[in-house]
């Protein structure tokens, strides 16, 4: 089976997953959040209801990361997981800005609250045994097919764990001292938890579309393997960057300058070959051969082993 269509078979399959056992969860917590008057409970069952909108896009998502390139996407659809995942963060940070709205004008209402039903402990605790089964498998997958998207859902789900812990917690001493303000404090914190899942969210999709990479350290890899090629030297302008789960790097390198274009050829691929075998997930690699000791510009894009060094012994 083709590699992208696998993985937009799991993306898919997982989402769908996600869609039902969140659509249970959040039903299930809207449901008894107002029937027991628990405003932590109904808060906990909107920000799930927030995950079953965030699960439709994700397989709508999906449907558009497997497109083949057109003219105007010459490099393809993958970047719709990034876009995804930076609207999924705004969803998720809209649920907790109505959330800490919401508890604000509880706290601060004059209207008698009344203690929250017994039934709303017992839908809390259904709640963190299901959230806690549908991150797992969310961020499961997610590492199996090296997706931001699924892998953002997944740290989503275990927040929202906390949220839960936390609607629990509240409730607990909600009963033990008898203050339903209490149930409405709770509510205030489990909406800051939101939010500040959301700017988490929001901040690490923000790599991927400014063309950067998640884990720096490929750069070094990149450098080694250029060193393991006989005749190739002096790595520079090295340039890497995601589209969905996979590496593009553009890098120039030294050789004889008096080798035949044949031979300059087969150093390049010895190069390329040589990458691939260091770093898992690379699409395309592009290696331009210069003669050694060709002077270099400053170059605005790009590093070289010298760099790295710099930015580490700062």
């Amino acid at each position: 089976m083709n590699e992208s269509v696998s993985r937009e078979k799991i993306l898919i399959k997982t989402s769908w997953i996600s869609t039902i056992g969140n659509f249970i969860l959040s039903v299930s917590k809207i449901f008894v959040g107002i029937l027991s008057g628990s405003l932590a409970v109904l808060g906990d069952g909107i920000d799930s209801a927030t995950d079953v909108i965030i699960s439709i896009v994700m397989i709508f998502t999906a449907r558009i990361m497997n497109r083949p390139p057109s003219q105007k996407y010459v490099y393809g659809y993958e970047k719709a997981e990034s876009i995804a995942t930076k609207i999924l963060s705004l969803v998720v940070f809209y649920a907790g800005i109505q959330m800490l709205i919401s508890s604000f004008q509880w706290i601060f209402s004059s209207s008698e609250r009344e203690m929250p039903d017994l039934i709303a402990i017992y839908v809390t605790l259904f709640s963190i045994a299901g959230k806690l089964g549908l991150s797992w498998y969310q961020y499961r997958q997610g590492r199996k097919i090296n997706s931001s998207m699924l892998i953002a859902n997944a740290k989503n789900m275990r927040s929202d764990v906390l949220i839960s812990v936390s609607v629990l917690l509240g409730l607990f001493f909600t009963f033990i001292l008898q203050l339903p303000i209490l149930d409405s404090i709770t509510g205030l914190v489990v909406s800051f938890f939101i939010i500040r899942t959301s700017i988490g969210i929001f901040i690490d999709s923000n790599v991927e579309l400014m063309d950067g990479v998640k884990d720096i350290s490929v750069y070094n890899k990149i450098f080694e393997a250029v060193e393991r090629v006989p005749g190739a030297s002096n790595p520079h302008r090295v340039r890497s960057r995601l589209i969905g789960n996979l590496y593009m790097i553009d890098l120039d390198v030294e050789a004889d300058g008096n080798l035949s274009l044949s031979e300059a050829h087969s150093i390049a691929d010895a190069v390329e070959h040589s990458i691939k075998d260091s770093i898992e997930h690379v699409y395309d690699i592009v290696v331009h051969i210069e003669p050694k000791g060709k002077h270099h510009d400053a170059e605005k894009f790009g590093l070289d082993p010298q760099m790295i060094k710099n930015d580490s012994e700062r």
